[in-house]
């Protein structure tokens, strides 16, 4: 297997991106005057899938540069994360768990936190490739917030996410290349790509040594 790492000119874009979402997160957030500040909820118990390869291998940029015992903490959180997360699946339930990167209350790895992290809580609108508008209403503390500020949901600010997500689906092809629709598509909690390591392939056949290729042939 082979490990799928990040050019740092792909990585420095990663940031940029995050950095686009959090200046047009706090536009709309002060607009509708939305803060985190002594909410009840905690939304690093909400059970987000993550789908690009280029995320998962910015994530664990970071967690590379956790020290030892932070990270045995971490893998713990995460081994657990994953056992119950499954039960509850089983079972129909969607599961609200704690993110393993939470301790004391904060992220560990906030600059390397991921998109959907870094989104939740406002108002979004997302054009499909076709065509199709899609709103998100935010938080429920947002929703609150709305309602009593505004005549209609859609009165209220929202955050464009479509540019965003074209950005990073163009860098996720930049780092996949041609074979991109090879790749298994990528469907998992932090806590999974936690566990599971860095992101990793198989080494197409093509580009196996030559000995390698004999021996499978056999």
């Amino acid at each position: 297997m082979k490990e799928i790492f990040l050019p740092p000119e792909l990585s420095r874009e990663i940031s940029e991106i995050y950095q686009a979402l959090q200046e047009d997160y706090v536009q709309v957030a002060d607009q509708i005057g939305l803060t985190c500040g002594k909410c009840t909820d905690n939304c690093c118990d909400s059970y987000f899938l993550h789908y690009t390869y280029c995320e998962w291998a910015y994530l664990w940029e970071g967690i590379r540069m956790l020290d030892d015992a932070l990270l045995d903490r971490i893998m713990t959180r995460a081994k657990e994360y994953v056992a119950r997360s499954r039960e509850l699946l089983e079972r129909e339930e969607r599961p609200v768990l704690m993110c393993p990167l939470n301790e004391d209350g904060l992220c560990v790895l906030y600059s390397h936190r991921m998109l959907i992290c870094r989104m939740h809580g406002i108002p979004a609108t997302l054009t499909r490739p076709d065509g199709q508008l899609l709103r998100f209403p935010g938080c429920f503390r947002c929703q609150e917030i709305v309602t009593e500020k505004y005549e209609t949901e859609v009165d209220a600010p929202a955050m464009d996410r479509t540019l965003l997500f074209r950005r990073l689906a163009g860098l996720e092809s930049r780092l996949l290349g041609e074979r991109r629709h090879l790749f298994p598509k990528v469907r998992k909690t932090i806590a999974e790509m936690i566990v599971e390591g860095p992101p990793r392939v198989a080494t197409p056949r093509c580009e196996q040594p030559a000995e390698q290729r004999s021996s499978l042939a056999r």
